[in-house]
């Protein structure tokens, strides 16, 4: 055991998925002794847990890796740990290019952060690269760091079985797995008994929840499961799909008043050709169809999506049907990615790449027809007052919080002019002010 001196320092990159990672590997470490320290020049070991996916993502884990190692020069830091997607993808040719880290530690290793951490006088670098599946599955009593904010994430999955071209996913996280739905819903009770308000959903592919369990199970019984446990809660899932939207799902989210009629169902283009040559299925008119039927039976449903420009082969003409898809359905939020090339993906293989000059240009593109949409859709809010959970308190008389429609870190947030306000409670607002991505209000 390490003596009550040794103490941590951890920074989580990437998704909500790697943060519940971070949160299982502090839990460990708590577990096992360790302190955490507010500072990484406070820290004897530094951990930092990594984002691969695409080419920014992996510009700032390196320089995050940099900038954090110098802590073993100026701070107390003795052991730098790399964790998750980055030594996964990268492998055996990451520990030439970074000599300044000890231990590398792929997507299946996280079980082994304690043993890497206490190992403070190895010698030479490490690499433990298991399968990503050797990670087991998330249980309900697994030590966690939760977070202090109100809300939480809950991951009822990992890994995927699509085969989209330019996603390195299932290489990272290995097949779908799907966790009990016995063993979700026990975690969610104690979420909802620690005092946290609202409980998202998370995996890679929530909409295939339970497609590998032997039992049936689904993404509707199970957030109608957890919706049943507490009145006083929202429920939020995340990262849908077109061909797992069902109708089950829609009664589902309809029925239960705390259930989020929130639907992020990524698309990432409407063209069918490009669509094909991602590995996806449909068209424009198949998609316009979906959202026309989630409106349609959840009347007050919010749509978000994420869109790739610059894929390779896409046209003018198929960025013109991108660009009338996105008039046309009018989403709330949209999320807007440029390619992103490598040579370990199916996609970099395929003619007709776009210059980076050129997708930056369709990025403008859309972004700047989304952001009068986002602006519109926000004005509708004018006058109308809507409970918002409490999460922070920015200044005498300032608050900010997110309303059912606004889902956590990636959407707008409210700014509520009150005098004393609670965090983590539910509170009645009047939308006073709109802008592009947030609103402005005041309590009744």
């Amino acid at each position: 055991m390490p003596n009550n001196n040794t103490t941590y320092y951890m920074t989580s990159l990437g998704c909500a998925r790697n943060l519940v990672d971070s949160e299982i590997m502090a839990g460990s470490l708590d577990a096992a002794g360790l302190v955490a320290a507010p500072d990484a020049a406070d820290a004897d070991i530094i951990i930092i847990n990594t984002c691969g996916f695409i080419e920014s993502a992996i510009d700032e884990s390196i320089d995050a890796i940099l900038e954090l190692a110098q802590q073993k020069t100026s701070g107390r830091c003795r052991r730098l740990i790399v964790a998750g997607c980055l030594p996964e993808r990268f492998r055996e040719e990451i520990a030439p290019t970074l000599p300044e880290v000890d231990v590398f530690l792929g997507t299946g290793a996280c079980p082994r952060i304690v043993a890497a951490a206490l190992d403070l006088h190895a010698d030479g670098q490490s690499l433990i690269l298991p399968s990503p599946e050797a990670n087991p599955l998330q249980h309900h009593d697994s030590r966690r760091t939760t977070p202090a904010s109100p809300s939480v994430y809950l991951k009822i999955t990992e890994g995927c079985n699509r085969r989209c071209t330019y996603c390195i996913i299932p290489k990272l996280k290995g097949r779908l797995r799907s966790r009990p739905m016995d063993d979700i819903l026990m975690e969610a009770q104690h979420l909802i008994k620690a005092g946290y308000r609202e409980i998202v959903l998370i995996g890679q592919d929530t909409g295939s929840f339970g497609s590998d369990l032997p039992a049936e199970a689904s993404l509707d019984r199970l957030l109608a499961d957890i919706a049943s446990l507490s009145s006083d809660i929202w429920v939020r899932f995340l990262y849908g799909s077109p061909d797992r939207t069902t109708d089950a799902l829609l009664n589902t989210v309809a029925a239960f008043d705390n259930i989020c009629s929130y639907f992020d169902v990524p698309v990432q283009h409407a063209s069918g050709k490009i669509l094909k040559r991602m590995g996806r299925n449909g068209d424009a008119a198949d998609l316009r169809r979906l959202f026309e039927r989630i409106r349609a039976m959840v009347p007050d449903a919010v749509l978000r999506t994420t869109l790739m420009v610059g894929f390779p082969g896409e046209t003018v003409k198929d960025f013109e049907q991108l660009m009338a898809f996105v008039d046309t359905v009018q989403f709330d939020h949209v999320g807007v990615f440029t390619y992103s090339d490598a040579e370990d993906l199916v996609s970099h293989h395929l003619p007709g790449h776009v210059s980076r000059k050129t997708a930056q240009k369709r990025y403008d593109a859309v972004m700047d027809l989304q952001a009068g949409i986002s602006r519109a859709r926000n004005e509708k809010y004018l006058g109308r007052t809507f409970p918002v959970l409490i999460e922070e308190r920015m200044d005498d008389g300032l608050y900010t919080g997110r309303a059912a429609f606004q889902a956590p870190e990636v959407d707008g947030i409210i700014y509520v002019e009150a005098s004393d306000l609670r965090i983590g409670e539910f509170t009645p607002v009047t939308i006073t002010d709109a802008f592009e991505y947030d609103l402005k209000g005041r309590t009744p």
